[in-house]
C-alpha cells in the first residue's frame, strides 16, 4: 500500500478510535451492547494490528512507569477482589482501552493527533446538533435508547437518549444521551478549535464555523459542572500565557499569584458555598453527590489500603454497587469523583499510582507549554500555540474528576494516556545535548 493511502487508512481509523471513546454511549443507545461490543472489538483489534505493523519508536525511557505501575495494581486487585468476575471484565477493558490509547500516542504524528482528534470532535458535535433538530423538530417529544424497555409509567429523566428541548432553550443531551458528558465534549471541542485556529493549522472562517458550532452546544448543554471546568481551563490558559511571557527566570510573581488564587478560591468555597451553588442552579447537596460521595467513602475505609477490587465503571449486578448511589428512581453506576472511585477500587496503593499518572502527566505539561524545547526534534514535538493543547487537555480533565469519573474510563482515560506518553516522549527529546 503507498504511504500516503497507509496514512490515510492510519488517521481514518484513528478519528473512529476518538469518535468511539468520545461517544460510545451513542453506539450504546443505537446498536446495543452488543453492538457497541462489535465496535469495541474493532477498535481494540485494529489498535493491536496497526501497532504490530507500523512498529512505531517505542522506548521504555519514554514511556511513563507509573501508568505500568497502576495496571499492574488493577490487575491485582482481581485476586482480591469482593467481586472477581466482574474484576476480570474491568481489568479487561481497561488494558484494551489503554492499547488503543497507546496506538494513537505511538503511532500518530502530533500534527496527525490534533487533526485527527479535531475531526473526531467535529462528528459529535454535527450528530448530536443535527439528532437534537431532528427530535426538536419532528419527532416532538423525548426519545428513549434503541433495544431497551423501561417497566411503569414514570420514567427517569436520566434515562432518556434525548429530552427534545433544542427549541425550548436546552438542556439537549446530543448524540451521547447525557448534557454533562455532551458539555465536556463541546469543551473538548472548544479547546481544540482555538489551538488550531491560533496555529492557523485549519482555513480561518472554517475554523470559527466549528468554534462557534462547538460553543453553541457548550451554553445549550446547561451544565454547571462544565461551565466551572471552562472556567478553570480558561484560568489555567491565562497564567500559562503570563507565565510564557515572563520567562524562565522571571516567574516568582506568576506561582505567588497562583498561590494566592488557590487560597481566595478555597475561602470563597469555605464561606459562600451557599451563594455559589445557587449562582450555578445546583443544589446544597450538589444534585445528590455529597450522599453519593458519603456513601462511597463510607465503603472505601472498609478496605481502605487495597480496595475492593477493580470494576472501572460500576456493575449493577455485584455488591455493593447495587443500589449504593441511587437518586430519584436512578442507580449511578460511578462515584461522581474519580478520586473517591480510585481509592475505592484499589485502595490508597491504587490512589498514590493514580495520582502520580495525573500529576506527572500534568508537571510534563505545563512545562512543555511555558518552556521552549532545548533541542530540535521532529514533527511529533507540539510547538508554540499547540503547545498550550496538552496543558489545557490536562485542566479540562482534572476539573471534570472532581464531579465525574469519567478520567477513569472511555475519552477520560484515552486522553489521560495520550498526554502522559506524548509528554514523557517530549521529555526524553527534550534532554540537552551531551
Amino acid at each position: 500500500m503507498p504511504a500516503v493511502q497507509s496514512r490515510l487508512v492510519v488517521r481514518s481509523f484513528a478519528t473512529l478510535v476518538f469518535f468511539t471513546a468520545l461517544a460510545g454511549q451513542f453506539w450504546r443507545n443505537l446498536l446495543g451492547w452488543w453492538g457497541f461490543g462489535a465496535i469495541a472489538l474493532v477498535v481494540f483489534v485494529g489498535s493491536v494490528v496497526l501497532l504490530a505493523r507500523l512498529k512505531p519508536d517505542w522506548v521504555w525511557a519514554k514511556f511513563p512507569r507509573s501508568i505500568g505501575v497502576f495496571l499492574v495494581i488493577t490487575t491485582l486487585s482481581i485476586a482480591w477482589s469482593f467481586y472477581p468476575g466482574a474484576s476480570a471484565i474491568g481489568v479487561a477493558v481497561l488494558w484494551a482501552t489503554t492499547i488503543a490509547a497507546l496506538f494513537l500516542a505511538l503511532v500518530l504524528s502530533w500534527a496527525e493527533l490534533l487533526r485527527t482528534l479535531a475531526a473526531a470532535l467535529r462528528w459529535v458535535i454535527a450528530l448530536s446538533l443535527l439528532f437534537e433538530v431532528i427530535v426538536g423538530a419532528f419527532v416532538r417529544q423525548p426519545v428513549l435508547p434503541l433495544w431497551v424497555s423501561y417497566p411503569g409509567e414514570k420514567i427517569p429523566d436520566a434515562f432518556y437518549w434525548s429530552r427534545g428541548l433544542l427549541f425550548h432553550g436546552g438542556p439537549i443531551e446530543g448524540i451521547v444521551a447525557n448534557r454533562n458528558l455532551l458539555g465536556f465534549v463541546a469543551l473538548l471541542a472548544v479547546i481544540v478549535f482555538a489551538v488550531q485556529l491560533a496555529a492557523r493549522s485549519v482555513r480561518r472562517g472554517w475554523g470559527i464555523a466549528w468554534l462557534a458550532a462547538a460553543a453553541v452546544v457548550l451554553v445549550l448543554t446547561r451544565s454547571a459542572t462544565v461551565t466551572l471546568a471552562a472556567g478553570f481551563v480558561a484560568i489555567v490558559l491565562l497564567f500559562a500565557l503570563w507565565t510564557r511571557r515572563r520567562g524562565p527566570q522571571r516567574r516568582r510573581p506568576v506561582y505567588l499569584a497562583a498561590a494566592g488564587l488557590i487560597v481566595a478560591c478555597g475561602v470563597a468555597v469555605a464561606t459562600l458555598s451557599p451563594w455559589l451553588l445557587s449562582l450555578f442552579g445546583k443544589s446544597e447537596d450538589l444534585t445528590g453527590r455529597l450522599d453519593i460521595w458519603a456513601s462511597v467513602t463510607d465503603l472505601a475505609v472498609q478496605r481502605p489500603a487495597f480496595g475492593w477490587g477493580w470494576v472501572s465503571y460500576w456493575v449493577p449486578w455485584a455488591e455493593p454497587f447495587a443500589g449504593l448511589a441511587s437518586r430519584k428512581g436512578v442507580v449511578y453506576l460511578q462515584a461522581h469523583n474519580a478520586w473517591l472511585d480510585v481509592w475505592l477500587q484499589v485502595g490508597v496503593i491504587g490512589l498514590l499510582a493514580f495520582l502520580t499518572i495525573v500529576a506527572g502527566a500534568l508537571w510534563r505539561s505545563w512545562f512543555l507549554a511555558v518552556d521552549r524545547p532545548r533541542t530540535s526534534v521532529s514533527d511529533t514535538a507540539p510547538y508554540t500555540v499547540s503547545a498550550l493543547l496538552p496543558l489545557l487537555l490536562m485542566a479540562a480533565l482534572i476539573a471534570q474528576s472532581v464531579a465525574e469519573s469519567r478520567l477513569l474510563i472511555e475519552y477520560g482515560w484515552v486522553l489521560l494516556v495520550l498526554v502522559s506518553v506524548t509528554t514523557k516522549r517530549q521529555q526524553v527529546l527534550n534532554r540537552p545535548m551531551p
